[in-house]
């Protein structure tokens, strides 16, 4: 029996605020006894300012909150509690955690495959992220197998809705929301959460969207890049130029205008692609060859410029800047 994610942050909400409540209620009953004890009714109130409780309220949106508890840094809304859901399956993909033991499953050291039964971690520790659904493990696909994996298949779509709908971003279908959401936010909300010391690392072509993939820090090799390089960047290249020709050949034989209009704008998106991951190959292979090693020990603002800087000590922005 499949279960639902929107009922799982229903039953969530109401415990965090049936906590925030019994909180906020402690505090103001500890203040009427000291109050009592030291006779300062006539100049001090046992009332707390919601804003002051120190445990999060949850709220379905931003409109929801109340005045009284904007400014409060423990104020979360039901697209936090998603992002952080997207979080946590990013990091089963990577092996950080697992469905099936408590905690962190990894974080450098050896590495213990039993700890991933129900859901099995990338072996390769890329997850590429693309526009459109091209490769069969990009992290849109893995997302809804972990979704299916973790919640059943009984509820795969109805869950999936609902993610989209909660993160609120653009898209016709739920999983063009979680591809954009993916290309455009994940990475900006993963640095906000690990203070501009990310532990997942995202590989950027540009703004054309032409190359994005994910490594997870702990699982980096000295031949990570170059299979990134080799299995994912070249490999969507070679897909780029085989999508020109077919929009080429559509733009060519199209019946309609609008049929015309179409293959002519994506065809020039391709384009801008293949002319970006072009560029950006050229980087890579320079940091693929150098075989870079990092120390763990350094932190990641050291490592972050490591890995990106040639055997010349040139500097070769590859991965998205930490803003």
């Amino acid at each position: 029996m499949g279960r639902l994610i929107s009922d799982k942050y229903e039953e969530w909400k109401a415990e965090a605020n049936a906590r925030f409540d019994e909180l906020m209620a402690n505090e103001e009953e500890l203040n009427r006894i000291f109050i009592d004890i030291y006779g300062l009714a006539d100049e001090l109130t046992p009332d707390v300012a919601a804003k002051d409780v120190t445990v999060h309220r949850v709220y379905d949106s931003k409109d929801d909150v109340p005045d009284e508890m904007k400014g409060s840094n423990y104020v979360l809304t039901k697209r936090d509690m998603i992002v952080s859901l997207i979080s946590y399956a990013v990091g089963c993909m990577f092996g950080r955690y697992s469905l099936d033991v408590e905690g962190l499953a990894y974080a450098g050291g050896d590495w213990d495959q039993s700890k991933y039964q129900s859901y099995i971690p990338d072996a390769d520790n890329v997850l590429p992220i693309t526009d459109t659904e091209y490769l069969s493990d990009d992290i849109v696909t893995r997302f809804v197998d972990f979704i299916r994996i973790a919640y059943g298949e009984e509820t795969v779509e109805e869950n999936i809705r609902f993610i989209a709908d909660s993160l609120e971003d653009k898209g016709v279908t739920a999983r063009e929301v979680i591809r954009n959401y993916f290309l455009k936010e994940f990475y900006k909300d993963h640095v906000k959460t690990y203070k501009k010391r990310p532990i997942y690392w995202l590989f950027d072509s540009g703004k054309a969207n032409g190359f994005k993939a994910l490594i997870y820090l702990h699982r980096y090799t000295e031949d990570t890049v170059g299979l990134l390089r080799v299995e994912y960047l070249h490999k969507l290249q070679r897909i780029y130029e085989a999508e020109i020709a077919r929009m080429q050949d559509t733009a060519e034989h199209a019946e309609s205008a609008r049929e015309i209009s179409v293959a002519q704008k994506r065809l020039e998106k391709l384009q801008k692609q293949v002319k970006e991951t072009t560029e950006y190959d050229e980087k890579i292979g320079h940091l693929a060859n150098a075989r870079i090693s990092l120390n763990l020990d350094d932190g990641v603002k050291v490592n972050y410029e490591k890995i990106q800087t040639d055997r010349d000590g040139k500097k070769l922005a590859v991965l998205s800047p930490i803003k």
